[in-house]
This record gives C-alpha cells, sequence and structure tokens, in this order.
C-alpha cells in the first residue's frame, strides 16, 4: 500500500471521470469539473507536468475547502482529488465532483471549490517543453479562465 493511498484528495494514481453518480435521490444537479493537461501554455509546447504535494497538508487544506462549500451551499456532494507525480498530455490532473437539489447550487460550489484549490492549496505544478526546457509554474495568474 502506498503512502498516498492514506490520503483521499491527493492521489499518484490516474484519475478518471466516473460514469456513476452519487446514490443519493434528492440530487437535482450534479456538476464535474477535470483539469486536464494541455500541450500549450503561454505559446510554448508542453510535453507533460510533474506536480509535487506535501500530501498530509494538502490532503488537509482540500478538506477544509471541502468543508466551508458544504457551509456555504447546501450540497448533497462535494468530492475534490488533485494528482501529483508526472502527468502526460491530456490526463486528468485535478476532478471536482458538487452535488446538490439544484443546479446554480452545484455549478457556483464547483467554481468556489477549484479556484480556492488552485489558490490556496499547496501543490507545484512543473512544466516541462518540446525544446528540453522546464519551469515552475507561477500558479495561477489568469483569473478569468
Amino acid at each position: 500500500m502506498s503512502v498516498l493511498e492514506t490520503y483521499s484528495h491527493i492521489s499518484s494514481s490516474p484519475i478518471f471521470v466516473s460514469s456513476q453518480m452519487p446514490d443519493i435521490p434528492e440530487i437535482g444537479g450534479f456538476v464535474v469539473f477535470s483539469g486536464i493537461v494541455r500541450n500549450l501554455n503561454e505559446g510554448k509546447k508542453v510535453t507533460h507536468l510533474e506536480y509535487e504535494a506535501y500530501a498530509p497538508m494538502a490532503n488537509e487544506m482540500i478538506s477544509s475547502i471541502l468543508a466551508d462549500a458544504r457551509k456555504k451551499w447546501d450540497l448533497l456532494h462535494a468530492n475534490c482529488i488533485h494528482r501529483i507525480g508526472k502527468l502526460e498530455i491530456s490526463e486528468i490532473a485535478v476532478i471536482v465532483e458538487t452535488g446538490s437539489m439544484h443546479r446554480a447550487e452545484a455549478y457556483e460550489s464547483n467554481r468556489y471549490i477549484i479556484d480556492r484549490v488552485k489558490h490556496e492549496v499547496p501543490i507545484w505544478k512543473k512544466e516541462f517543453y518540446s525544446d528540453g526546457s522546464s519551469q515552475w509554474s507561477k500558479g495561477c495568474v489568469h483569473e478569468s479562465h
């Protein structure tokens, strides 16, 4: 068993979008956001990414963000999983699921969770480029994206 298997919100294993919905009959709106590794950033061709984190702290912070979201909205389901390690183009880096009675709460809370995770949780991203260079990401500099 990997050390990371003890953290429900941090994973070194691939993340997949499930076709299964939570078995909660009151859910009327369910939103899934997937952050996917793309092959281009700031005009540079990206070959892959590597994410690093101090898993215990990152896991606790994501749990806290999910708890805050549950207080702010009447959520019936909320989950977030972030990958670490080497990720290839088109792999899922992060997934956020939210479910509520109505779609507005599911959408709003999902955006709230991913924005806070990207801005607050200590998960570092290093980009590797086709010219052989690499660079640590400066974080979320495009607020509207």
